[in-house]
């Protein structure tokens, strides 16, 4: 042990964790006080650790480390949820009565609650100023929020009890919402034809239903590919975050022996074989018994984002990993929430008219950022979890694991998704353009040399796209032996024009 940890206290959710031995998932920040020394911090992978001064040490009751907690470790349901659920009721309302029109007394106090579902003997506030619940400078809130006149505070939470996501206002989400998208993306639309735009939309529904799927390592039917095709020409059309909605799109996307009627009813996991009768699990997915509440609190989140001026990108990832994160059906959560994604930003209007983000693409070329963004909550919520598989690979789970699911810190997935979105403007949208233009191009030089049918002009560029530019003897055997040598070379050349790589 060092010198420094000897000389230091746990203080915040640190302390209150250890000292109630309270099962939750981590929170982004940690905190203690040292008997020397400055303020300083230690940044890793997301995770903050700041030692504070001696003058920092906010007392030893558990009151005193709650308004800590919120005052420099910031806001976090779970740890709270199950806190407060720790603390005895008697224990909370003496320190509330100390001091109740503290700042941070209230918010605990409203907190305690919202979370609990009691309302403590403790009169109405009639007096004082009302305060955000979520500092709109540290959180993404709602606006204007809910005022709430027994603890005069506005409740700007991005969700109810049932389900609650917080998302942090980091530097990068900051930075990100100076860039706006939609214009970006208009920027580049302009620059083509409107001809070529409308083609460059069958492309990328197409495009995305491939990259989608093959996320999944699943190679779709051509009648599952239409199907789903359909339902992201449809996703602009209507908002289909409802259970009914959904059920439907599950049964669009996923083997017809596979259709599901309601929630599924077994508890349900992530995982690979490994070996005989060896599962490596990567998620375990909430109890079965738990789907109904978190999905009705999933959609109520939804509706108050989406009245509640929520940046669209943030309400799109709240939502599309809550829901992945529910695993709600025994098959097609991956590409349902992926097909949220389409649905909440086209509601949002994140997307001009007559476009499309393939964002799947973008996520399948970079397999390690969307690994990222989902290992965010799975890794440290499977160091929590307790389960058990039998010899068929039928998981069971010890414990109550509801908490865990209700209240997530979604900013990692945020991050993320953002990170895709411009990556699909800047890259995914932009080359498929291009290609359509080139495309076009080297067409108008062939036909100049050749009159051909454009069924025979498509297979010529594919053929020599595929091989360096050249048509190989075999092709050329098998489907165009009627080209002279000078037609040839010159529409190799045109190819080679067309789509310079240099």
């Amino acid at each position: 042990m060092t010198s420094e940890a000897t000389q230091s206290q746990l203080a915040g959710y640190a302390f209150l964790v250890e000292k109630y031995r309270l099962c939750v998932l981590p929170n982004w920040h940690m905190s203690s006080v040292s008997r020397t020394g400055v303020l300083r911090s230690n940044i890793q992978d997301g995770q903050v650790e700041s030692v504070y001064p001696q003058s920092y040490w906010p007392g030893d009751s558990t009151g005193d480390h709650l308004e800590f907690a919120l005052k420099y470790d910031g806001v976090n349901l779970g740890i709270l949820s199950a806190l407060f659920e720790a603390v005895a009721e008697d224990e909370i309302t003496a320190w509330i009565t100390s001091k109740p029109m503290g700042k941070y007394t209230r918010k605990i106090w409203f907190l305690y609650e919202f979370l609990i579902g009691i309302k403590l003997p403790l009169r109405d506030l009639t007096v004082g100023n009302y305060i955000e619940l979520l500092e709109a400078d540290r959180y993404y809130t709602t606006v204007p929020g809910r005022r709430v006149q027994r603890q005069r505070v506005i409740d700007n939470l991005l969700g109810g009890r049932s389900f609650c996501p917080l998302i942090r206002r980091t530097d990068k989400l900051t930075a990100m919402e100076g860039i706006d998208l939609r214009r970006r993306c208009e920027e580049i639309a302009a620059a083509y034809p409107p001809e070529l735009l409308r083609r460059a939309l069958s492309y990328l529904y197409h495009k995305e239903t491939k990259s989608s799927f093959e996320i999944e390592h699943i190679k779709p039917s051509a009648s599952r590919t239409e199907k789903f095709i359909g339902l992201l020409e449809m996703a602009e059309h209507r908002d289909f975050c409802e259970k009914p909605l959904l059920i439907d799109v599950q049964n669009r996307i996923v083997d017809p022996r596979f259709l599901d009627t309601d929630y599924r009813t077994n508890q349900n996991y992530v995982g690979q074989t490994i070996s005989y009768q060896k599962q490596l699990v990567h998620y375990v997915c909430p109890k079965p018994d738990d789907l109904s509440e978190l999905m009705e609190g999933l959609f109520a989140s939804h509706r108050m984002m989406k009245e509640g001026a929520v940046p669209a990108i943030i309400h799109t990832a709240a939502i599309s990993y809550g829901f992945v994160f529910m695993h709600p059906f025994e098959d097609g959560n991956g590409r349902i929430h992926r097909f949220l994604i389409h649905n909440i930003l086209f509601l949002r209007g994140a997307v001009p008219k007559g476009l499309m983000f393939p964002v799947s693409a973008a996520m399948l070329k970079n397999p390690a950022l969307y690994d990222q963004s989902l290992e965010a909550f799975s890794i440290p919520l499977m160091r929590l979890v307790e389960y058990d598989l039998d010899d068929f690979g039928r998981m069971s789970v010890a414990g109550e694991t509801f908490r865990w699911y209700r209240y997530i810190d979604m900013t990692a997935q945020a991050e993320a998704l953002y990170d895709f979105v411009k990556l699909t403007i800047e890259h995914e949208l932009m080359e498929e353009l291009d290609f359509l233009a080139s495309y076009d191009n080297t067409k108008q030089a062939i036909q100049q040399i050749v009159d051909m049918p454009d069924r025979l002009i498509d297979l010529f560029i594919q053929f020599c796209l595929q091989n360096n530019d050249r048509l190989s003897t075999r092709k050329r055997e098998s489907h165009f032996s009627f080209l002279t040598d000078a037609e040839l070379a010159g529409m190799e050349d045109a190819v080679r024009a067309g789509f310079d790589r240099s």
